[in-house]
Protein backbone atom coordinates (compact mmCIF):
# COMPACT_ATOMS: atom_id res chain seq x y z
CA UNK A 1 0.00 0.00 0.00
CA UNK A 2 1.26 3.55 -0.79
CA UNK A 3 2.16 5.87 1.68
CA UNK A 4 1.04 9.64 1.62
CA UNK A 5 4.39 10.02 1.26
CA UNK A 6 4.47 8.00 -1.69
CA UNK A 7 1.67 9.83 -3.14
CA UNK A 8 3.15 13.37 -2.91
CA UNK A 9 5.92 12.27 -4.14
CA UNK A 10 3.92 11.86 -7.64
CA UNK A 11 3.05 15.80 -7.13
CA UNK A 12 6.27 17.60 -5.55
CA UNK A 13 9.82 16.11 -7.48
CA UNK A 14 12.04 15.03 -4.82
CA UNK A 15 14.25 18.07 -5.66
CA UNK A 16 14.85 19.71 -2.68
CA UNK A 17 18.42 17.89 -1.75
CA UNK A 18 21.46 19.80 0.28
CA UNK A 19 24.40 17.91 1.75
CA UNK A 20 22.37 19.47 4.84
CA UNK A 21 21.45 17.12 7.13
CA UNK A 22 18.31 18.47 7.77
CA UNK A 23 17.26 18.63 4.75
CA UNK A 24 17.89 14.94 4.00
CA UNK A 25 14.87 14.37 6.50
CA UNK A 26 12.29 12.50 4.40
CA UNK A 27 9.75 14.98 5.65
CA UNK A 28 11.16 17.72 2.94
CA UNK A 29 12.17 15.05 0.42
CA UNK A 30 9.02 15.90 -1.46
CA UNK A 31 9.38 20.19 -1.48
CA UNK A 32 10.28 22.26 -4.21
CA UNK A 33 13.22 24.38 -3.96
CA UNK A 34 13.77 28.11 -3.44
CA UNK A 35 17.84 28.96 -3.41
CA UNK A 36 17.75 31.39 -0.77
CA UNK A 37 18.67 35.00 -1.77
CA UNK A 38 18.89 36.48 1.63
CA UNK A 39 15.58 38.38 1.25
CA UNK A 40 13.38 36.25 3.32
CA UNK A 41 10.11 37.78 2.33
CA UNK A 42 11.07 36.87 -1.46
CA UNK A 43 11.70 33.37 -0.56
CA UNK A 44 9.03 32.76 1.83
CA UNK A 45 6.62 34.00 -0.71
CA UNK A 46 8.04 32.21 -4.09
CA UNK A 47 8.41 28.99 -2.20
CA UNK A 48 4.58 29.27 -1.05
CA UNK A 49 3.80 30.16 -4.79
CA UNK A 50 5.82 27.25 -5.85
CA UNK A 51 3.83 24.93 -3.85
CA UNK A 52 0.62 26.10 -5.04
CA UNK A 53 -0.38 27.84 -1.88
CA UNK A 54 -0.47 31.34 -3.16
CA UNK A 55 -3.85 32.09 -1.10
CA UNK A 56 -0.94 31.31 2.03
CA UNK A 57 1.97 32.99 0.47
CA UNK A 58 -0.31 36.56 0.71
CA UNK A 59 -1.74 35.47 4.02
CA UNK A 60 1.56 35.49 5.36
CA UNK A 61 2.38 38.80 3.95
CA UNK A 62 -0.59 40.35 5.31
CA UNK A 63 0.19 38.84 8.93
CA UNK A 64 3.68 40.11 8.64
CA UNK A 65 2.44 43.57 7.77
CA UNK A 66 0.15 43.82 10.77
CA UNK A 67 2.53 42.40 13.22
CA UNK A 68 4.85 45.05 12.25
CA UNK A 69 2.19 48.02 13.11
CA UNK A 70 1.29 46.47 16.27
CA UNK A 71 4.97 45.47 17.03
CA UNK A 72 5.43 49.54 18.58
CA UNK A 73 2.57 48.76 20.68
CA UNK A 74 3.00 45.45 22.02
CA UNK A 75 6.79 46.47 23.04
CA UNK A 76 8.94 44.28 20.52
CA UNK A 77 11.04 44.98 17.28
CA UNK A 78 8.97 45.49 14.24
CA UNK A 79 11.25 43.47 12.41
CA UNK A 80 10.99 40.27 13.96
CA UNK A 81 7.25 40.87 14.01
CA UNK A 82 7.12 40.88 10.61
CA UNK A 83 9.79 37.97 10.01
CA UNK A 84 7.69 35.89 12.51
CA UNK A 85 4.17 36.92 10.46
CA UNK A 86 6.04 36.07 6.95
CA UNK A 87 7.09 32.46 9.06
CA UNK A 88 3.84 31.68 10.72
CA UNK A 89 1.65 29.75 7.89
CA UNK A 90 4.73 28.15 5.61
CA UNK A 91 4.09 24.68 6.80
CA UNK A 92 0.46 24.86 5.36
CA UNK A 93 2.34 23.13 2.32
CA UNK A 94 1.37 19.88 4.26
CA UNK A 95 -2.03 18.50 4.12
CA UNK A 96 -3.81 17.99 7.37
CA UNK A 97 -3.27 13.96 6.84
CA UNK A 98 0.50 14.20 6.76
CA UNK A 99 1.23 16.49 9.44
CA UNK A 100 1.14 14.58 12.58
CA UNK A 101 3.20 11.57 10.71
CA UNK A 102 5.57 15.10 9.53
CA UNK A 103 5.98 16.36 12.92
CA UNK A 104 6.89 13.19 14.16
CA UNK A 105 9.47 12.67 11.14
CA UNK A 106 11.01 15.93 12.19
CA UNK A 107 11.14 15.04 15.70
CA UNK A 108 8.55 17.63 17.57
CA UNK A 109 6.38 16.38 20.41
CA UNK A 110 2.85 15.52 19.29
CA UNK A 111 -0.04 16.21 21.89
CA UNK A 112 -2.69 14.34 22.14
CA UNK A 113 -5.30 17.25 21.50
CA UNK A 114 -2.66 18.00 18.06
CA UNK A 115 -3.27 13.76 16.85
CA UNK A 116 -7.40 14.23 17.42
CA UNK A 117 -6.79 17.46 15.20
CA UNK A 118 -4.02 18.05 13.01
CA UNK A 119 -4.49 21.16 11.56
CA UNK A 120 -3.30 22.76 15.14
CA UNK A 121 0.58 20.95 15.02
CA UNK A 122 1.32 23.22 11.88
CA UNK A 123 2.14 25.97 14.28
CA UNK A 124 5.08 23.80 15.58
CA UNK A 125 6.24 22.82 11.94
CA UNK A 126 6.30 26.43 10.42
CA UNK A 127 8.59 27.28 13.66
CA UNK A 128 11.10 23.95 12.36
CA UNK A 129 10.98 24.91 9.24
CA UNK A 130 11.64 28.49 9.62
CA UNK A 131 14.82 26.84 10.65
CA UNK A 132 15.62 24.43 8.78
CA UNK A 133 14.78 25.23 5.32
CA UNK A 134 15.10 29.18 6.04
CA UNK A 135 17.77 29.45 8.53
CA UNK A 136 16.11 31.34 11.00
CA UNK A 137 18.39 31.45 14.04
CA UNK A 138 16.56 33.87 15.77
CA UNK A 139 15.10 32.14 18.58
CA UNK A 140 12.63 34.71 19.62
CA UNK A 141 11.28 35.00 15.89
CA UNK A 142 10.62 30.91 15.39
CA UNK A 143 8.82 30.70 19.14
CA UNK A 144 6.90 33.54 17.93
CA UNK A 145 5.76 31.23 14.77
CA UNK A 146 5.57 28.05 16.92
CA UNK A 147 2.49 29.43 18.96
CA UNK A 148 1.00 32.16 16.85
CA UNK A 149 -2.02 29.88 16.52
CA UNK A 150 -2.43 28.83 20.40
CA UNK A 151 0.05 31.47 22.16
CA UNK A 152 1.49 29.77 25.32
CA UNK A 153 2.61 30.57 29.20
CA UNK A 154 5.18 32.98 29.48
CA UNK A 155 4.23 34.36 25.87
CA UNK A 156 6.39 37.40 25.13
CA UNK A 157 5.23 40.77 23.32
CA UNK A 158 6.81 38.99 20.58
CA UNK A 159 4.52 36.30 20.17
CA UNK A 160 1.28 38.38 21.06
CA UNK A 161 2.00 40.82 18.76
CA UNK A 162 1.74 38.04 15.80
CA UNK A 163 -0.91 36.27 17.77
CA UNK A 164 -3.16 38.74 17.53
CA UNK A 165 -2.03 39.80 13.84
CA UNK A 166 -2.90 36.31 12.92
CA UNK A 167 -6.40 36.99 14.60
CA UNK A 168 -7.02 40.21 12.40
CA UNK A 169 -5.90 39.40 9.50
CA UNK A 170 -7.15 36.06 9.48
CA UNK A 171 -7.18 33.52 6.45
CA UNK A 172 -11.08 32.60 5.79
CA UNK A 173 -13.65 35.38 3.91
CA UNK A 174 -15.53 37.80 5.27
CA UNK A 175 -14.80 39.22 8.55
CA UNK A 176 -13.48 37.47 11.78
CA UNK A 177 -16.58 36.75 13.83
CA UNK A 178 -14.67 37.91 17.02
CA UNK A 179 -13.18 41.15 15.73
CA UNK A 180 -15.78 43.29 17.72
CA UNK A 181 -13.86 41.97 21.34
CA UNK A 182 -10.61 42.06 19.78
CA UNK A 183 -9.71 45.95 18.54
CA UNK A 184 -11.85 47.19 21.61
CA UNK A 185 -9.04 45.48 23.81
CA UNK A 186 -6.34 46.60 21.07
CA UNK A 187 -7.24 50.09 22.21
CA UNK A 188 -5.81 49.18 25.77
CA UNK A 189 -2.69 46.71 24.91
CA UNK A 190 -1.68 43.43 22.52
CA UNK A 191 -1.97 41.92 25.66
CA UNK A 192 -5.36 42.92 26.23
CA UNK A 193 -6.39 41.80 22.46
CA UNK A 194 -4.54 38.63 22.92
CA UNK A 195 -6.87 38.12 26.02
CA UNK A 196 -10.02 39.42 24.42
CA UNK A 197 -9.27 36.13 21.44
CA UNK A 198 -8.47 33.63 24.12
CA UNK A 199 -11.70 34.36 26.32
CA UNK A 200 -13.64 34.05 23.14
CA UNK A 201 -12.33 30.89 22.48
CA UNK A 202 -12.51 30.12 26.09
CA UNK A 203 -15.90 30.99 26.60
CA UNK A 204 -16.96 28.73 23.28
CA UNK A 205 -14.26 25.16 24.60
CA UNK A 206 -17.24 23.04 25.01
CA UNK A 207 -17.86 22.91 21.19
CA UNK A 208 -14.51 23.20 20.08
CA UNK A 209 -12.62 19.78 18.64
CA UNK A 210 -10.31 20.28 21.17
CA UNK A 211 -9.19 22.66 23.84
CA UNK A 212 -5.23 22.52 22.98
CA UNK A 213 -3.36 22.98 26.56
CA UNK A 214 -1.01 25.82 25.51
CA UNK A 215 -4.64 28.13 24.59
CA UNK A 216 -5.77 26.84 28.12
CA UNK A 217 -2.44 27.69 30.04
CA UNK A 218 -2.12 31.25 28.09
CA UNK A 219 -5.79 32.19 28.68
CA UNK A 220 -5.99 31.26 32.14
CA UNK A 221 -2.21 32.80 32.86
CA UNK A 222 -3.25 35.97 30.41
CA UNK A 223 -7.01 36.67 32.65
CA UNK A 224 -4.78 36.51 36.20
CA UNK A 225 -2.19 38.97 35.16
CA UNK A 226 -4.68 41.29 33.28
CA UNK A 227 -7.31 41.38 35.95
Amino acid sequence: MCSNYDALRELFPADWRSKEDSLMNEAYSFLKPVPLSGDLRKDIYEFLVRSGREDTAEHCLAVGAEARRLAEAAGCSPAQAEQAGWLHDISAVYPNDIRIETARRLGLDVLPEEKAFPMIVHQKLSRQMGHDLFRIRDTAVLDAAGCHTTLRAGSTPLDQALFVADKIKWDQTGEPPYLDLLLPALERSVAHAALAYLTYMWNQRDRLRVVHPWLRDSYLELSAALA
